[in-house]
């Protein structure tokens, strides 16, 4: 069964988002092929960008869903109903996918402002509804 973990981050959306950069990273390096749903084109291109920058000594492969390079061992969208591949789901969309339970394993954030946690205690309600299994990690600064 899917395996869901949130991620409760201290510090602000800054640090928020540079930590779930670092959790994809680390996902990729331990050898999984990720995908990050977004909601819109928009916060696509903005983690696109984000994966980029947030360490100056880091690379992470990744492309954006329907760009031409080469496939990438994390893609970043807005449906990951398109692919096969990934065993790992980021998401940083309000709602929970419908395909979710093809992952091994999902990433959620507790959000960093009251309308994103809210949000993430809706996902976190239609997660335990239906039985999968749960893990919180808190980091604090």
């Amino acid at each position: 069964m899917t395996r869901v973990d949130f991620y409760v981050i201290d510090g602000g959306a800054n640090r928020h988002d540079h930590t779930l950069c670092r959790v994809v990273a680390k996902a990729w390096q331990q050898g999984h092929a990720v995908y990050v749903q977004c909601a819109d084109r928009d916060g696509a291109r903005a983690f696109d960008d984000l994966l980029w920058t947030f360490e100056d000594t880091s690379f992470v492969p990744h492309a954006l869903e329907g760009d031409d390079a080469a496939p990438a061992p994390i893609v970043i969208g807005t449906s990951a109903d398109a692919l096969a591949a990934p065993d790992v789901l980021l998401n940083l969309a309000a709602e929970v996918p419908a395909n979710v339970s093809r992952f091994a394993r999902v990433i959620e954030s507790a959000g960093h402002d009251e309308t994103s946690r809210q949000a993430a205690r809706q996902r976190y309600r239609y997660y335990q509804d239906r039985g999968f299994p749960l893990h919180t990690h808190k980091l604090g600064r």
